[in-house]
C-alpha cells in the first residue's frame, strides 16, 4: 500500500511542476510568435503561386497556433487569408498591401498549414496545405 500512495503522491508532483503538457504533444503559441507569422506568411506566398486570382492574398488572421516538437519543430495553424489590391503582376511584398476593401473583390479563405522546419538545418517542409474557399469548396494544395 505504500509504494502506491508513494507512486501517486510522485506523479501529483510531477504534474504539478510541469502541468498538464505531455512531452512532445502540440502546445498552443501566440498567434504573434515570429515563427507563426513566417509560416503564415510562406502559407500566402505558397497559394498565391499555385492560384489562378489576379489579386495576391495576404494573411488576414491566425485562429489558431500549436507547435510541436518531433525532430525539429512541426506548426500548425488555421488561418484566413484575404484577398489584397494588389495585383500580381506588381510585384509588391506583401507586408505592402492592403486589405480588398467590402465589395464585389472581397474574397477570404479559410486554411489549414501543417509545416515541418529542421532550424539547425534550414529545412522546412509543407506537410499539408487545404483551404476552404467561397466559391471552390476545399482545395488541397501540393
Amino acid at each position: 500500500m505504500a509504494p502506491l500512495l508513494m507512486l501517486s503522491v510522485f506523479l501529483g508532483l510531477l504534474v504539478q511542476i510541469h502541468g498538464s503538457r505531455v512531452p512532445g504533444a502540440p502546445c498552443d503559441v501566440s498567434a504573434d510568435d515570429r515563427r507563426v507569422q513566417q509560416v503564415a506568411l510562406s502559407a500566402a506566398i505558397s497559394f498565391n503561386n499555385q492560384s489562378n486570382d489576379s489579386f495576391l492574398f495576404k494573411p488576414k488572421r491566425i485562429t489558431r497556433a500549436q507547435r510541436q516538437v518531433v525532430r525539429g519543430l512541426l506548426f500548425s495553424l488555421d488561418l484566413v487569408l484575404c484577398r489584397s489590391v494588389c495585383r500580381k503582376q506588381e510585384e509588391k511584398h506583401l507586408k505592402e498591401c492592403d486589405e480588398q476593401p467590402a465589395g464585389k473583390l472581397h474574397q477570404e479563405v479559410q486554411c489549414h498549414v501543417e509545416q515541418w522546419e529542421e532550424p539547425w538545418s534550414h529545412r522546412s517542409v509543407t506537410q499539408r496545405f487545404c483551404c476552404l474557399g467561397q466559391s471552390e469548396g476545399r482545395v488541397c494544395l501540393r
